[in-house]
């Protein structure tokens, strides 16, 4: 992934009806560690990673880069929702350049079926679409991912094409700030 772009960062935390999307902390550490090393989380994101390589890998103070919040549910960190730069390397694109803003998220499984990513990531929407008004965000998920694929057309996505990626169907959609989405649970 390439930078997000000119953008002031980190924002002021983000509050929505029950989250916080903030900047990562050094307590959050564990929960970035669980993240990548859950098979349940990372079924569809190529696989888990064993927890000793993420012991030794993961920074003290973990995902402090432009674009990427945490996700806070009373003072505790469960998940990321990511804004970044879609490598123009990568089948799926809406300009011949590529380089569009392309949102990921990721919850521990204790959040998940309740409506938090939804919330999460229309929160991300939004800070973007004032940081950078105009401009279309992209979504790529397998479509085995059911979950997924629900979150992106509640968002407001809309599917531009299906491709082959990493041995698995993908599906690639897009939004833009004067969409109309569903937001929470």
């Amino acid at each position: 992934m390439t930078e997000l772009g000119t953008v002031v960062w980190p924002p002021a935390p983000i509050r929505t009806e029950r989250l916080v999307l903030r900047e990562s902390e050094a307590p959050d550490r564990a929960a970035f560690i669980e993240l990548f090393a859950l098979p349940e989380v990372r079924t569809y994101l190529g696989g888990p990673r064993p927890r000793e390589e993420l012991e030794r890998a993961v920074p003290e103070l973990p995902g402090r880069r432009p674009g990427l919040f945490v996700i806070d549910l009373d003072g505790t960190m469960i998940g990321t929702v990511s804004l970044d730069r879609r490598d123009a390397d990568r089948p799926g694109h809406l300009r011949p350049d590529g380089g569009e803003a392309e949102i990921g998220y990721m919850l521990l499984p204790t959040a998940w079926g309740r409506g938090y990513a939804a919330e999460a990531c229309a929160a991300a929407l939004d800070w973007f679409a004032g940081a950078f008004p105009g401009e279309q965000v992209v979504l790529c998920t397998q479509t085995a991912n059911d979950r997924s694929m629900r979150l992106a057309v509640k968002l407001g996505f809309t599917e531009v094409e299906r491709f082959e990626e990493y041995g698995a169907e993908q599906w690639f959609g897009a939004w833009s700030s004067g969409q109309v989405r569903a937001t929470g649970t």
